[in-house]
């Protein structure tokens, strides 16, 4: 299968369903928010989820739900764990371009208020530059190409993004 997907990864917010519903209308593409489709397969909240089995309960429901998404032309945007799961990991760069929407840790934590609220994956104790700086490497490591955000709106996200489109 040729990769005719983008698959956007990143911190949770960073814009990857606000960039992905965009960028799937510029495109052409169909948009799938993995998010949406973790709850429609379990029939319950990302919050319900990871209060009943826990951070790595959660992380172990993301990384099946998220190896089994087919799909052509389509924006996927991941849930910002999903780099936890390398099955799922392997099954999106198989199937799409990862691209890693980054932004700098002091301009996300500006963006979010209630994190956990967010359905967002946090171990017992640990903050929210923990999670970035645990997070990051793994970013980088999957990514296929790093879309730098800071100072950029939403349509320069894009732009950029289309820009790189050329190289996969």
């Amino acid at each position: 299968m040729k990769k005719s997907n983008i698959v956007l990864i990143g911190m949770p917010g960073v814009g990857k369903s606000t960039v992905g519903v965009v960028l799937a209308k510029v495109l052409g593409y169909q948009f799938i928010d993995a998010d949406l489709v973790i709850q429609e397969k379990e029939k319950k909240l990302l919050c319900e989820i990871i209060a009943e089995v826990g951070a790595e309960g959660f992380i172990e429901v993301e990384n099946r739900i998220n190896s089994e998404i087919m799909a052509e032309h389509a924006i996927i945007a991941t849930g910002g764990s999903v780099v936890y799961g390398t099955e799922a990991m392997a099954h999106l760069k198989e199937i799409g371009t990862v691209i890693y929407l980054k932004l700098p840790y002091d301009t996300l934590e500006k963006r979010l208020n209630d994190i956990r609220g967010r359905g967002v994956v946090l171990k017992e104790g640990q903050t929210l530059r923990g999670l970035y700086e645990e997070r990051v490497s793994l970013y980088e490591k999957y990514a296929d190409i790093i879309v730098d955000e800071n100072q950029l709106n939403v349509e320069e996200t894009i732009d950029k993004i289309l820009e790189l489109k050329d190289r996969f």
